[in-house]
């Protein structure tokens, strides 16, 4: 695991609640590409429940940085992508069961008209730093 300095609120900036706005680290570089809700064989899981596609595209993640030898302790960034901003309790949610308050990686979320599947709901790439 990489040691990673998390700065909640820089001087002069407005302390965000659900994540960090700088993370810090030295080490390797890795980049997940952004998972959706499908299961090992390319099936949809949960269609129509924001809820279920974020808890799967958070094993997703999670099953990605174990590839890279990394875990969501390495997390430096996350970006949300979502069909509505009405499923980011879901995704937050999900992301809950994976990363403790007190190590929120730095974040973005945005609304799009669609993902490459358009019966997925969210999308979400990770950046790590892991210890070289």
């Amino acid at each position: 695991m990489s040691e990673l300095t998390r700065i909640p609120a820089p001087d002069g900036v407005a302390a965000a609640a659900q994540y960090s706005h700088v993370v810090l680290g030295t080490g390797r570089f890795v980049a997940i590409a952004g998972q959706l809700a499908l299961d090992e064989r390319g099936r949809l899981v949960g269609e129509d429940d924001p809820a279920a596609q974020a808890r799967q595209v958070f094993e997703n993640l999670r099953r990605c940085l174990a590839a890279a030898g990394a875990t969501f302790d390495d997390v430096v960034k996350l970006t949300y992508f979502v069909t509505d901003m009405a499923h980011m309790p879901a995704v937050r949610a999900a992301r809950a069961e994976h990363i403790p308050d007190d190590r929120l990686p730095a974040a973005s979320a945005v609304q799009v008209a669609a993902l490459v599947r358009p019966e997925c709901l969210i999308e979400v790439e990770a950046f790590a730093v892991v210890a070289p």
